[in-house]
């Protein structure tokens, strides 16, 4: 295992304890010595990691780092290049931006073997159909979504009537041919999927919906789990 590895890697279990974890237990995950693993520990402390502990006590990574994507493995490289590729093409033209311009500043970080990796890159993104186009900016109701407030929205159904809808957005999903966003509807009392090329306008609300976010994506996962592809269709009513 290469040193760059082994350090992402005790970063990674450190992140992923709240409470100081021993040196040796460390170094036994590791598959290292002690002496080595004191080494890395220092070695990532000098890059800015708030790992606070010594030999005896224990280690425990604060909140807050971030670490420079130099420890990208190829293999995340991939992952993260392929991803912005489909966002870029697939997703509305805020996101297309966004990731070209995260995968800029990640570039922009990376050792000169990693970025001739990430620009030598040849996983690519077959055509595929095109989403009908919103005449709402998707960009609000991510927002919407993000600061947990509902939204006021004129939804068109297949047969082209239009009827006022207060949700609480909870998600929003992204196919080749369309955009749903599934929130749970006032007017209907129980969790909607709406196809975004059908929302003729949209307002967000500037009260808070009364139940927390990640509460409503776990209920509207466990009913999307159990339901058929034929009972999960969009809102008609």
């Amino acid at each position: 295992m290469s040193r760059t590895r082994r350090l992402l890697d005790l970063l990674q279990i450190l992140r992923g304890h709240r409470f100081p974890v021993t040196g040796a237990h460390l170094s036994k995950e590791l598959g290292i010595s002690l002496r080595t693993l004191y080494r890395d520990i220092a070695a990532l402390q000098e890059q800015g990691a708030s790992i606070e502990g010594e030999p005896g006590l224990g280690y425990v990574l604060r909140p807050g780092f971030m670490l420079p994507p130099l420890m990208f493995t190829e293999e995340e490289i991939e992952a993260l290049v392929l991803g912005s590729r489909w966002v870029s093409q697939r997703a509305d033209l805020q996101l297309s931006h966004a990731a070209k311009g995260a995968l800029s500043k990640i570039a922009s970080v990376l050792p000169p073997d990693l970025r001739i990796a990430l620009d030598t890159n040849s996983l690519m993104i077959g055509p595929g159909d095109q989403a009908d186009q919103e005449s709402v900016d998707l960009s609000q109701i991510r927002r919407a979504i993000r600061i947990e407030h509902k939204i006021t929205i004129q939804y068109r159904n297949l047969k082209e009537n239009i009827s006022a809808r207060t949700v609480w957005p909870v998600a929003l999903g992204y196919f080749d041919r369309a955009r749903m966003l599934a929130a749970w509807c006032e007017l209907r009392q129980e969790f909607r999927h709406f196809r975004t090329d059908r929302i003729a306008a949209l307002t967000i609300q500037p009260e808070r919906y009364p139940r927390r976010r990640h509460v409503l994506l776990k209920e509207w996962r466990e009913i999307a789990g159990i339901r058929s592809p034929q009972q999960s269709t969009t809102d008609k009513n």
